[in-house]
């Protein structure tokens, strides 16, 4: 049985100034739901995008978190899921958040969470250095959710350079690949595309990647080229530099072609 869906991606200049980010997320959400989206994905740290310190302060819980409270309103709204890139979930304590995806539903209902489990701990040079794991405690479980038949594993950004994920996601029957990201520009302009080029190939299925971008404040800045890219390997479209939306369907005929062509998933060995 053949399943289509017509996915899209936001890009997204989020800073600390949560109800103008909101503000603009749900206008993106709402533009891209008109434009045909079935599903739409926002980026990582779409309501608030600081030190991770700066978002202690927003912890929320999944059911009653502002983030997700005019999310919920435009899914019902627009009949459409709305994968919420990342929030800060309340975490095991005063000092520590979850960095988590929400998958909400055309009912605005829950239909998934995931927790970031490999967490961005690195040191750049030039004097930049990020330690994520301070006040963010990582996730365990990979997740797999249903949309509209179409299986979706979820997965946020650095957990990109990680294949084994991936690997376990296609083995739970994703179809397709989310990656909310915040990639930063020193590593972006040269490993973002081919890691998501890569992980489609590998795993022969879509990736819908929708990115930060642009400068957020206190020498932060991200990549953007939020990007949808199909089981062959192929870009399906690229944003542009600035805030938007980029949309394509993802189907499972010619998918399913592909796998047929290159049998790699059924003759791995390990």
């Amino acid at each position: 049985m053949t399943v289509r869906l017509a996915v899209a991606a936001v890009q997204l200049t989020a800073t600390t100034d949560v109800g103008a980010n909101l503000s603009r997320a749900e206008a993106l959400c709402r533009r891209a739901a008109e434009a045909g989206a079935r599903l739409v994905v926002l980026p990582e740290n779409f309501g608030c995008f600081g030190a991770d310190a700066d978002k202690l302060p927003h912890a929320q819980e999944i059911e009653d978190g502002p983030f997700l409270t005019p999310l919920r309103r435009l899914a019902k709204e627009q009949d459409v899921y709305i994968l919420a890139g990342s929030i800060p979930e309340r975490g095991p304590d005063a000092a520590h958040t979850y960095n988590t995806s929400v998958l909400i539903d055309p009912a605005g209902k829950t239909r998934a969470t995931y927790r970031k489990i490999h967490l961005f701990d690195v040191e750049l040079g030039g004097g930049l250095s990020y330690r994520e794991s301070e006040h963010v405690t990582a996730g365990s479980t990979p997740v797999v959710a249903d949309v509209d038949g179409f299986k979706l594993g979820l997965s946020i950004c650095y957990d990109l350079r990680f294949p084994e994920l991936y690997r376990a996601l296609v083995q739970a029957g994703a179809r397709a690949f989310a990656i909310p990201a915040a990639f930063t520009l020193h590593t972006g302009k040269d490993h973002w595309e081919p890691l998501l080029r890569a992980r489609a190939i590998e795993n022969l299925c879509y990736v819908v990647a929708a990115g930060q971008w642009g400068f957020h404040g206190e020498r932060r800045y991200t990549w953007g080229k939020s990007m949808l890219v199909d089981p062959w390997g192929t870009p399906l479209c690229t944003a542009p530099e600035g805030e938007g939306f980029v949309t394509a369907t993802f189907d499972t005929e010619p998918q399913d072609r592909i796998r047929a062509e290159i049998p790699s998933l059924a003759n791995r060995r390990l």
